[in-house]
């Protein structure tokens, strides 16, 4: 059984409203175009909307469908301060069988077809002997911290062509699926060894701060 979990906090500060905001004409914005999605994947038997918001909540209810389970957070649990660490450790009370695909409404161009492959992945890597499956963004590139390079090392060649520098993987927060049994042994999304999957660019696209927004809502008019 795979359950879809979509953690909708109340509060943005960076984005206020994100989560329900007009996105490029769309009413209900993210969190619609996500819900949709998810609904539209037949491979997710259940959605648990887990928010302390009131109108994510509201409009959540509107639709009325079978699979969605809302789960009214506490405050405590959707504030500014909740670390995701104590929101990992929420959700096994909420989902207490089966697999848990955590997801977010912020990446809106991972759609119904990329789900249903994400599980057919995740499946297969059990198979392989990973525990879990996360989706990342391929950074190939000139990547330095304030202490100088971390992708390549200088005293070999200052410049090395791009395509020969080791790839480092960004977590760009689209998917993670994992077990109930891995939330509870290890307090994590993941497991001791998840399963890297890389996503085009569009697809890692994640909504954080307002030129994100900006650049999602041309970038989706422009693929309508």
């Amino acid at each position: 059984m795979i359950t879809a979990f979509l953690p909708c906090r109340k509060g943005s500060q960076r984005i206020p409203d994100k989560n329900i905001k007009p996105f490029a004409g769309i009413d209900g914005g993210l969190l619609k175009i996500k819900l949709q999605q998810l609904i539209a994947c037949k491979r997710i038997d259940n959605i648990v909307v887990s928010s302390n918001d009131d109108r994510v909540l509201s409009f959540t209810e509107s639709l009325n469908h079978s699979k969605i389970t809302i789960d009214e957070r506490a405050d405590h649990l959707g504030s500014n301060s909740t670390t995701t660490d104590e929101l990992i450790r929420y959700v096994p009370t909420l989902i207490d069988q089966g697999h848990i695909l955590w997801t977010h409404v912020t990446s809106p161009f991972m759609n119904e077809n990329d789900y249903t492959k994400l599980i057919e992945q995740y499946d297969e890597s059990l198979k392989q002997g990973y525990d879990s499956l996360m989706t990342v963004l391929k950074v190939q590139g000139f990547i330095w911290s304030q202490s100088g390079p971390i992708s390549y090392n200088r005293d070999e060649l200052k410049w090395p062509m791009t395509q020969n520098i080791d790839p480092l993987y960004e977590i760009d927060s689209g998917a993670f699926i994992s077990s109930v049994e891995n939330y509870l042994t290890f307090n994590d999304r993941i497991g001791d060894s998840p399963k890297l999957i890389e996503q085009e660019k569009v697809k890692s696209v994640d909504i954080d701060w307002p030129d994100d927004f900006d650049f999602a809502e041309a970038l989706w008019q422009r693929k309508l």
